[in-house]
C-alpha cells in the first residue's frame, strides 16, 4: 500500500514465485533450513540475492520496514506472528477503534 502498487505483481505462479526471489533471494539451506526438502523446490531455481528493502519501498520509515522484513521471512518460525505484528512499534502511534 505504501508503494500503491503490489508488492510481487507476478502474473501466473512461477512468475509471483520469482518475483518474491528477486527481492527476497532465492531461499537456500542457510536462510530457510530444510527448504530443499519441500515439494515443489527445485535446486534449479534460478538464484537472486536479496534486495535492501528500503530501495523497494523507499517511502516506508524504519519501523514499517523492520515490520515488512519480519512479515517476509520465509522460514515460518521465524517469521513474526499476527499478534507479534499488531504488537509492533510501527502501529504504536495508531489509535484504538472502539
Amino acid at each position: 500500500m505504501v508503494n500503491q502498487k503490489p508488492l510481487f505483481p507476478g502474473d501466473s505462479e512461477i512468475d509471483e514465485l520469482f518475483k518474491i526471489f528477486r527481492v527476497l533471494g532465492t531461499p537456500n539451506e542457510q536462510s530457510w533450513p530444510r527448504v530443499s526438502c519441500l515439494l515443489d523446490f527445485k535446486t534449479a531455481f534460478p538464484r537472486w540475492q536479496s534486495q535492501d528493502l528500503a530501495t523497494i519501498v523507499p517511502n516506508l520509515e524504519p519501523a514499517g520496514l523492520d515490520l515488512l522484513s519480519k512479515m517476509l521471512r520465509y522460514e515460518p518460525s521465524k517469521r513474526i506472528t499476527a499478534r507479534q505484528a499488531l504488537e509492533h512499534e510501527y502501529f504504536k502511534d495508531l489509535e484504538m477503534v472502539q
